[in-house]
């Protein structure tokens, strides 16, 4: 599955003008930024440039001070925390550096759960966390519970919750950062592969490697502001 012209050219995500001050600290000072569906873009930057916020501002978890933030054509600024709460679930999908699984749940449930928080029946819900672990490779690990679940595992587990409900945005926050090397690789090359059958991605990176490999749009942030912008074809 590849994405037509015309879907490509959507803006899944548009900030405009935003603004976030934490104290005296400028988050954000008047980010303005643009991804469209089926791009790949990875986010780096010293920390404390603004990188988390961003993210934060694109999932809907923290709000500007000024400017807007646009997901899926929603903008986030229109919507009460139940609102925002239940369009995360339906539109964005959230990888996070270390897992966020929860441990008194094996691997199906942890995923399943996803799409029942949304409405859909337990039995549809299991099926689809089954499809999505065995696409992924950890179908075998459907039973068992995170903690004896090896750091690649577990990320896994972690991406196919965060498909479960085909959301519009995959976020993903160092999602190689808590993994060994192998592990790392083989999560880089999961990326790259949903990103090639359109899935649209916005990766927050300190590792070079990992943005340059998986990401087609390269944007640094200094001091709450784009610094620079680089366009390139994403590794094989």
């Amino acid at each position: 599955m590849t994405t037509d012209h015309a879907s490509s050219q959507r803006v899944v995500v548009r900030l405009d003008g935003v603004r976030k001050e934490y104290g005296d600290t400028k988050a954000l000072d008047g980010m303005s930024l643009e991804i469209r569906a089926g791009d790949a873009v990875a986010v780096m930057g010293p920390s404390g440039c603004g990188k988390s916020t961003l993210l934060n501002m694109v999932a809907g978890l923290d709000r500007p001070a000024s400017g807007t933030v646009e997901v899926n054509g929603q903008d986030l600024g229109e919507l009460n925390e139940t609102g925002l709460a239940l369009f995360r679930r339906r539109h964005i999908g959230m990888i996070f550096q270390f897992f966020n699984l929860l441990d008194d749940l094996p691997a199906l449930d942890n995923v399943a759960l996803a799409g029942q928080l949304t409405g859909t029946s337990a039995r549809q819900a299991r099926r689809r966390a089954l499809e999505l672990l065995d696409e992924l490779g950890v179908a075998g690990r459907k039973d068992t519970y995170p903690a004896a679940l090896s750091g690649g595992e577990r990320q896994r587990v972690a991406v196919a919750r965060a498909l479960m409900n085909r959301p519009a945005l995959l976020l993903a926050d160092e999602p190689t950062g808590a993994l060994d090397s192998r592990s790392g690789e083989q999560v880089m090359d999961l990326l790259i592969d949903l990103n090639q059958i359109g899935q649209t991605l916005l990766i927050v990176t300190h590792d070079p490697q990992l943005a340059t490999r998986c990401a087609g749009r390269l944007i640094e942030v200094a001091d709450g502001r784009v610094a620079r912008e680089s366009t390139r074809e994403p590794s094989a």
